[in-house]
């Protein structure tokens, strides 16, 4: 082999190495292993596989230190596969399958065609995302957990982190199944919530708040932040919103926000944001994705938040590290 940076022979292996996590995590490989060893021919039963070819993916897998032969044609789950049973904590295994979804899968492969025409590939064979997703009820299954997966390690630290009013109306803008809101309100009694989302999704979110104990602390509206948002609220939340629109998009939401909310309120807006640097960082990794499935949608720096903020009328008034690459920022 040629002398070349390890870096890019690397990126060439990742697809395989992707594609065999993939095939871990679809195939539910680590649940199978999760009691203990099974023979391939054993796995393969349960997980509903062709033995010959789960046996060439496990060889990969044993490569990166997601399973260990035990002996002849047996395999073991280690540590690190654990990471991938579906009763793990954290959002490996749902962010792995999320990728690895019919369009999300297409929106990468073409990027380069969506680099070429300034426009998502994606949205010119699917439509728009949400509208996509709308359509097929599994893909919006698995997006809704992935969502809820992704937000754990952010919410975790997000109320010992922040400092959430004692009293008031929190409104959480298309907060998916509430998750989020769900989390605040659990550490702040004297709040009460309300969640606004599509119409296919307020059903999940008002069953969801409803199993943790919420129902009569939560309000539940559909609707379109393009048009309106729920007014007469103290917070509100924008989590992983803005990074799927454009500037322009962004001043809309943001400006509907601000004459939404009470004297007094604040925005907090719950994002990725991307370091001012050269060094890699998660953000930059995100905002390919957020190229590749949106037109204009785009993770930004903190200059960038502080002047979108400053056209929809909000100032930046404080930026809390949370931790996994994400960041709260509070305007006013």
């Amino acid at each position: 082999m040629p002398h070349s940076d390890d870096l890019l022979w690397g990126a060439l292996g990742d697809i395989s190495r992707f594609a065999a996590l993939l095939t871990m995590a679809e195939l539910g490989v680590a649940d199978h292993l999760a009691q203990g060893p099974l023979s391939t021919p054993e796995l393969a039963r349960r997980a509903g596989a062709h033995a010959p070819s789960l046996r060439r993916v496990l060889r990969e897998l044993a490569a990166m230190d997601l399973v260990r032969a035990v002996e002849a044609d047996a395999y073991e789950l280690t540590e690190r596969g654990g990471a991938l049973r579906s009763d793990a904590p954290g959002f490996v295994r749902s962010s792995i399958r999320m990728l690895g979804e019919e369009g999300f899968w297409y929106a990468m492969r073409m990027l380069p065609g969506t680099v070429r025409a300034g426009r998502s590939a994606f949205i010119e064979e699917y439509g728009p995302l949400y509208d996509y997703l709308a359509r097929k009820p599994e893909s919006s299954t698995l997006f809704d957990d992935y969502m809820a997966a992704r937000a754990v390690p952010f919410t975790e630290g997000l109320s010992e982190r922040y400092a959430f009013p004692a009293t008031g109306t929190m409104v959480d803008v298309a907060g998916g199944k509430g998750h989020i809101l769900a989390t605040v309100l659990r550490a702040n009694p004297g709040l009460r919530g309300v969640l606004m989302d599509l119409e296919h999704v307020v059903d999940h979110a008002r069953q969801a708040l409803a199993e943790e104990g919420l129902a009569e602390r939560t309000e539940v509206v559909a609707g379109d932040f393009f048009a309106a948002v729920p007014s007469g609220g103290d917070v509100y939340l924008l989590a992983s919103i803005l990074h799927n629109w454009d500037d322009e998009d962004c001043v809309k939401i943001l400006t509907n926000v601000r004459t939404s909310m009470n004297p007094g309120g604040r925005v907090l807006i719950l994002e990725v944001v991307l370091p001012d640097d050269e060094r890699p960082h998660l953000g930059k990794d995100i905002d390919l994705r957020m190229l590749a499935i949106f037109n204009g949608g785009a993770e930004r720096s903190r200059d960038e938040y502080a002047a979108l903020l400053g056209r929809a009328g909000l100032a930046m008034s404080d930026v809390v590290e949370l931790g996994s690459g994400a960041s709260l920022i509070e305007a006013r």
